[in-house]
């Protein structure tokens, strides 16, 4: 177990690679539970209703979900390569491996898979997780004395304070940005739910376009890190940029999907807003639903002759006395 073997037996075993994200795992769990929850009442409904409740169901909570989630996925940008690259410090040894960068709203992960996956008698699949959430510099040291791979340490050091490519105040200030909107229209969109359950359709619109002008807005927060000149991962003989990935380009959807479902409402709230809140479930006036409820009623010919010959009964037996 020395150096000239490849064996650095000072570094700890190496960590299990990341899998899936727990938190990310939890929320998606949480709104699954809440649609089958919904989604129980259908066979309560009747006639074409119960297709459209289905279809404003999983509409609106699909939005919900997406509007969490974005918040803690890592593929806000991605930039990956295959190239040949030095394993450790210390050590001569050169691996052919797959390199990713996967940027997020609160971080980054760097991954790094062997091509083939055991080398050197190790097993290289790592996936290290780097927040800047309050600072990237003690990940950096802690990863440092843990004894990551090289490639792993380079790319994380680009994103501490001392680089000067200045990624960290680019995509940290962006980052928190788009975060904080994305939120907002998380609020938005609670809104605009208990609004369509209220006799004010036209407002439940109005929200669902917020929604969207939110997201918009967390999308252009996020983009401004392309405006300035993007600094260069060069590992070995080859080299990357980050470019969109699949986070922002559901969001992109996810807003365009509101601003149609908002744009919908309003206008058809203004053709036939009678025939909106009958679909809607809402606005139906007490005594109008009494008065369908009762319909067309029959009387009684028998008990009304006795209830006109009781009263002329009782009139005349006072008058004999």
């Amino acid at each position: 177990m020395t150096f000239y073997d490849d064996i650095y037996p000072f570094y700890p075993p190496q960590r299990t690679s990341f899998i899936f994200s727990g938190r990310l795992l939890t929320i998606i769990l949480v709104f699954l539970v809440l649609a089958f929850s919904l989604l129980l009442i259908l066979p309560g409904i009747r006639g074409r209703t119960r297709l459209f409740w289905m279809f404003r169901i999983i509409t609106s909570l699909f939005i919900g979900v997406v509007l969490v989630v974005l918040n803690y996925t890592n593929s806000w940008a991605e930039a990956r390569m295959t190239t040949n690259a030095t394993y450790k410090s210390f050590s001569n040894a050169v691996i052919n491996a797959e390199v990713g960068l996967h940027v997020g709203l609160y971080g980054i992960n760097v991954t790094l898979r062997g091509n083939p996956i055991v080398q050197f008698n190790e097993t290289i699949n790592y996936n290290e997780m780097f927040s800047w959430h309050d600072t990237i510099e003690e990940e950096y040291e802690e990863a440092l004395e843990k004894g990551l791979p090289n490639p792993i340490l380079y790319i994380a050091e680009k994103f501490t304070l001392s680089s000067p490519c200045g990624l960290i105040f680019q995509y940290r200030y962006s980052g928190r940005f788009a975060s904080a909107t994305l939120w907002t229209a998380f609020c938005c969109w609670v809104l605009a739910n208990i609004l369509f359950s209220m006799p004010v359709i036209l407002y439940a619109g109005y929200m669902m376009m917020a929604t969207a002008a939110f997201i918009f807005s967390s999308m252009v927060s996020f983009s401004t890190i392309m405006n300035v000149p993007r600094c260069v991962f060069s590992i070995g003989t080859d080299s990357f940029v980050t470019e969109f990935s699949h986070s922002f380009w559901l969001a992109l959807a996810t807003g365009v999907l509101c601003t149609i479902t908002g744009i919908l409402v309003v206008t058809l709230n203004f053709l036939m807003p009678e025939k909106m809140k009958a679909a809607f479930s809402v606005g139906v006036d007490s005594c109008e639903d009494e008065d369908d409820f009762y319909g067309e009623g029959y009387l009684n010919s028998v008990f009304l002759e006795e209830a006109m010959i009781s009263p002329l009964t009782s009139k005349v037996t006072t008058e004999l006395f």
